[in-house]
């Protein structure tokens, strides 16, 4: 109410005028919505619905509990009490996925993250999306990531020293927050990979650098639900209240964008002159050498051979840097901090993965090599299947639509139901994390570390409409995860060099650990969740038995 009282009355009785019109729309649609006849949990609040029981729950299962108890196709509220459809139906999660204009990211979601990172191609919908992807594209394909490999396990090998010298300092075995480490060589490994730009966050002696703090700031988010940050979202004209977070992301984004404009135009320079030294006739797509995937991605852009309504912006092309930072810093330095987590309660995996990869005969083996190892695969895929980072994600239709079920279901009035009708603007959750362990799908032993699964995988999985491996990690369609090469084979150089190097135990119980509700689950200490990402981990140098 203090922000309120700064504003002259006009301006306020207008912000409050444009609320209400937009509070118009939610209260209708909690009357009118066909979702109102699926069976679902009952809503504890007017303004949450479930979603803060969802944040707030210890229980990583509350929404498999729902499909189980409720059946595949449910509904639960989201903000406002909107109705929210949730199903477990693949034949509705690949409609939906496939049909990309149809089922777009929320006008609120694409509000926060254009906020945040500008128009990248996490962002963009429709033709600007396509345009994006076509561009870039071909700086995620199998050769590029071959070339990047290098990188990866430089930066590993470095972590590795880095654990090393904590061992050497505090004796036999070290307690090490694993996903500060981690964290730390991923946000370096997009750095030279995304950008040749040397964040050098592995380096103890390293001055603080100045794009990585402005990153951290835009991306730390508080545990509990932040109600003004939510309201912005619904209603852009409350973002004239300016709240201290606000100011602290506005002046992040300033920094973010002068590095980013700075490391565009440096790298334009740099492809002219090339081209220029080369006395070529123009920048052709394959011309020129660069592996970093901002001078690919300018590179394919300033091509002569390409037609003008194909090129990307200057502005689109700037929006491509924090773009690259998230998707490719987060993900997977908390995949693999979950793998570590999987592999100290299972012990048996653990050596045998040490095993397999002590055959490889060099400390930096290539893309190639890493793909050659059949139980690391294993292990990944099984991690990347019950870990997924992002566990859930949220499409609304934007027009009305019937989908045919996979499995009739019953809905409240004891009807069976063979379709889902949907109307425009509903919102339908694609639960990532509950599909990828749904026990009809993958057993009774779903929510279990189980690597060997994979040596003989249920045929029901097939039906997951997943880009990789049949899981719904990378999603699916037109907007699968461009970069899921990418994160796998980082992952893979990670596990190889650490697993290789060290014997990891968990330094407090499994309870202990807690998954943080963001839009990437991080670990906490649950007797600690404010006190930022954390997973305490023994580390012990491996002996090689003679």
């Amino acid at each position: 109410m203090a922000l309120f009282a700064q504003l002259p009355l006009a301006l306020v009785l207008a912000v409050l005028g444009s609320i209400l019109w937009r509070l118009r729309a939610f209260i209708l649609v909690q009357f009118q919505s066909p979702f109102l006849k699926l069976p679902g949990p009952p809503s504890p609040s007017r303004f949450f619905g479930n979603v803060k029981q969802i944040h707030e729950s210890d229980n990583d299962f509350i929404c498999d509990e729902w499909l189980e108890q409720y059946g595949p196709v449910i509904m639960y509220r989201g903000f406002f009490n909107m109705p929210r459809l949730l199903t477990i139906d693949t034949r509705v999660v690949n409609h939906i996925l496939t049909h990309s204009a149809e089922y777009q990211k929320p006008v609120q979601a694409q509000r926060t993250l254009a906020r945040l990172l500008g128009k990248g191609v996490l962002v963009t919908e429709g033709e600007q999306h396509r345009q994006q992807r076509r561009v870039l594209n071909p700086a995620f394909g199998p050769s590029q990531i071959r070339e990047l490999t290098e990188i990866f396990v430089e930066k590993a090998i470095e972590l590795r020293d880095v654990w090393a010298a904590e061992l050497s300092r505090q004796g036999e075995a070290a307690r090490i927050n694993a996903v500060r480490g981690l964290t730390k060589m991923t946000l370096d490994v997009i750095g030279l990979a995304g950008f040749n730009y040397e964040f050098d966050s592995l380096n103890p002696k390293g001055k603080p650098n100045e794009l990585a703090k402005a990153f951290e700031e835009i991306f730390t988010f508080p545990e509990k639900i932040p109600v003004l940050m939510i309201m912005r979202n619904f209603f852009p004209v409350l973002n004239i209240l300016k709240d201290k977070r606000l100011r602290r992301v506005e002046e992040a984004q300033r920094v973010m964008r002068r590095i980013g404009s700075q490391l565009i135009a440096e790298k334009k320079a740099e492809i002219l002159r090339a081209s220029s030294d080369k006395k070529a006739s123009g920048i052709g797509r394959q011309s020129l050498q660069g592996r970093d995937l901002l001078t690919l991605l300018i590179k394919a852009n300033m091509a002569t051979d390409i037609p003008d309504n194909q090129r990307m912006s200057d502005e689109d092309v700037l929006a491509q840097v924090p773009t690259f930072i998230v998707a490719g810093h987060e993900t997977t330095s908390t995949a693999t901090a979950w793998c570590l987590f999987a592999l100290t309660q299972a012990p048996d995996v653990q050596r045998k993965l040490r095993e397999e990869l002590l055959t490889v005969e060099t400390d930096a083996p290539t893309m190639d090599e890493l793909m050659a190892l059949p139980y690391l695969d294993m292990v990944v895929r099984e991690t990347l299947r019950l870990y997924p980072p992002v566990p859930e994600t949220i499409r609304i239709a934007t027009k009305d639509d019937f989908i045919p079920l996979d499995r009739p279901f019953r809905d409240l009035d004891g009807r069976l139901q063979d379709h889902v009708k949907i109307t425009k603007g509903s919102a339908i959750v694609i639960p990532i994390k509950a599909l990828n362990r749904y026990k009809p799908i993958w057993g009774a032993d779903a929510h279990e570390f189980r690597p060997e699964r994979w040596e003989r995988p249920p045929e029901a999985i097939s039906s997951i409409p997943g880009v990789w491996g049949h899981v719904m990690t990378f999603l699916g369609g037109p907007r699968a995860c461009i970069g899921y090469r990418f994160s796998i084979v980082e992952m893979k150089a990670l596990l190889f060099t650490l697993v290789r190097a060290f014997e990891f135990e968990l330094a407090v119980p499994p309870a202990g650990i807690k998954r943080t509700m963001g839009i990437v689950q991080r670990p906490v200490l649950r007797e600690d969740p404010n006190g930022g990402i954390h997973l305490p981990l023994i580390v012990r140098r491996y002996m090689r038995q003679t």
